[in-house]
């Protein structure tokens, strides 16, 4: 088995952007010379999310709305109190969606479903850079 990482560098526009990355993680593996295996990609930090959704307009719209039900940003979070930052809700979110995902990949293709696309979530309450982390372990 062999490990190969690779960095994916984005630009967030505003809280809630959902980025499609799915190419730039395909192309992490078409890098890596390996053929059959499983890429981990997470995102280092506390306000950022990375999972799988059908990248299409109703979604880009629903799920934003979606975590505003469940993780409303106008109550109150201890985080807020402490920090005056005005993200108590963006560490929530993140927590709960996660960091990472592992997706498996053969003949140097991702393993997908159809409509299923990898997405980066920005969760905190401005535009960001952000670093990706593809890790691929493979033969």
């Amino acid at each position: 088995m062999t490990i190969k990482s690779e960095e994916v560098n984005i630009n967030t526009r505003f809280e809630g952007d959902i980025v499609d990355i799915t190419q730039q993680v395909q192309k992490a593996i078409s890098k890596s010379r390996l053929s059959d295996g499983i890429a981990c990609v997470f995102v280092p930090g506390a306000t950022g999310a990375v999972t799988t959704i059908e990248y299409e307009s109703g979604l880009l719209q629903d799920m934003p709305a979606a975590l505003d039900r469940l993780f409303p940003r106008d109550i109150t979070y201890q985080h807020q109190l402490r920090w005056h930052d005005g993200n108590g809700h963006s560490h929530v979110r993140a927590s709960f969606i996660g960091p990472s995902i592992t997706v498996p990949f053969k003949e140097k293709k991702l393993i997908l479903g159809t409509w299923q696309q990898i997405v980066f979530l920005e969760l905190d309450n401005s535009a960001r850079r952000r670093k990706i982390i593809v890790q691929m372990l493979g033969e």
